[in-house]
């Protein structure tokens, strides 16, 4: 079983500014995608680094966010960089779409409003 990766438009432009600052993104996030999303969800073992989004789940999808994301740009850091990425996982096909990728320190909440408008595509 494999996880098919998708991103929005709007997820690609906020990569690739965060990219700009944080120059080994690619590959952070790369590890982030096998250690954290595959493991979740196609082995199953609860992991603190991820976590629903209350509100923003039905039975068709899960909306997730990771809070716990290594960046080995920020030195020293961890998986406390604050770096943090929202993506909605659709359980029957195994589909993750990536919707917004933010650093916390200049932004306190992800974009409820673009999570809603990815997700009624889905409800209707």
């Amino acid at each position: 079983m494999t996880i098919q990766y998708n991103t929005l438009p709007v997820f690609d432009k906020d990569f690739k500014k965060l990219k700009k600052k944080y120059n080994t993104l690619d590959k952070d996030f790369e590890i982030m995608k096998r250690s954290v999303i595959e493991v979740y969800h196609l082995k199953n073992i609860p992991t603190p680094a991820v976590v629903k989004i209350e509100g923003f789940c039905s039975d068709k999808y899960d909306s997730m966010k990771v809070r716990k994301f290594s960046c080995m740009a920020m030195k020293g850091k961890g998986s406390a960089s604050g770096i943090r990425v929202i993506y909605v996982f659709e359980e029957g096909s195994y589909k993750v779409t990536f919707v917004e990728i933010y650093y916390k320190g200049n932004k306190e909440n992800e974009d409820r409003e673009r999570l809603r408008e990815f997700l009624s595509s889905f409800d209707s």
